[in-house]
């Protein structure tokens, strides 16, 4: 896969981002593999806030807004190869 399906494909989930580290561009990709996997943990933690009632509704809520416009953020620079970091949770790495 080219360095782009790779980055456009590690955004849908946590199956295609791993079909995308294995089988892609891991090189060229990986500034987005590595985007796309933080964002996924974000999602996951704040869904085991979210059990937590009042507060962690909230929090959850306000979170998952905010997960969804780094996801539509971080596809757009994907899809035009931007490597842009995203906000807050951009300088976060996992994959070196």
């Amino acid at each position: 896969m080219s360095t782009k399906v790779t980055a456009i494909l590690s955004y849908f989930g946590l199956i295609l981002w791993v079909v995308a580290f294995v089988a892609g561009d891991k090189e060229g990709a990986k500034f987005w593999l590595n985007q796309s996997l933080v964002l996924t943990l974000c999602s996951v933690a704040l869904s085991i806030v979210a059990v937590i009632p009042i507060v962690g509704w909230i929090v959850g809520g306000i979170g998952s807004i905010a997960v969804l416009v780094f996801w539509v953020m971080g596809l757009i620079c994907a899809i035009q190869e931007e490597e842009k970091p995203l906000p807050l949770i951009g300088g976060i790495e996992i994959l070196k």
